[in-house]
């Protein structure tokens, strides 16, 4: 007979329930959700509360990712154009001419502030609501106005290996994306265009590209 000394522990049981979402998933899942409530409510719906309700997760979930609505809706935005920093330090004129590097960084930006979220989100704002301004200056500051900071620092470093001539790379910046992308954008939040980067879209990205260089390109 043996003792209990003789026998072997029990088997340890598996936990039970769903396994645990990565930061990342979370992030992801929470930021859908507030998205879809922002285009479907509008921004006074957008609370950490309704949040929590349309993603499946605690607030306390939320609340790792933003404190209030203005927070939410900046990490919104901030994820439309996460990628961006990276294509604009990567040295994509290595290897391609600098119109073609410069067309790819635009498509870059075009696929983040030109997609069907974005789109909504820039209808959304042309509209009168409560909170309008502080939720305009996130979405400006956030979107637009960084995507031409970081176009503005390819432009000057550009200049700064002397591949670019030009007064002002911020000024440059502001304008190339002027002519490429905000008349687009205006179509789109018209409705007479789908949101999203076609072949007409490649090709005004291209033709601006084009023009803009031959005023950027140095002498000689």
């Amino acid at each position: 007979m043996s003792s209990p000394l003789d026998s072997s522990p029990p088997a340890t049981s598996r936990p039970r329930g769903r396994p645990a979402l990565s930061e990342e998933t979370l992030r992801h899942q929470v930021l859908q959700a507030a998205t879809a409530l922002l285009l479907d409510d509008g921004y006074r719906a957008l609370s950490i509360e309704a949040v929590a309700k349309r993603a499946g997760v605690a607030k306390k979930t939320v609340y790792r990712f933003a404190d209030n609505r203005e927070q939410l809706l900046a990490a919104i935005v901030d994820d439309w154009t996460t990628g961006l920093v990276c294509a604009v330090e990567t040295p994509m004129d290595e290897g391609k001419d600098l119109p073609q590097a410069l067309e790819a960084l635009l498509l870059s930006i075009a696929e983040r502030v030109l997609s069907a979220e974005a789109v909504g989100m820039f209808k959304l704002l042309i509209n009168d609501f409560p909170g309008r301004e502080q939720a305009l200056a996130t979405y400006t500051g956030h979107g637009i106005r960084h995507s031409a900071s970081l176009l503005a620092d390819w432009l000057a470093e550009r200049q700064r290996r002397g591949l670019l001539k030009m007064d002002d790379p911020a000024t440059c910046a502001e304008l190339l994306l002027a002519i490429a992308i905000a008349e687009p954008l205006r179509q789109m939040a018209l409705g007479l265009a789908a949101p999203g980067v076609d072949a007409a879209l490649r090709a005004r990205m291209r033709a601006a590209v084009r023009l803009c260089y031959e005023g950027m390109r140095p002498a000689g």
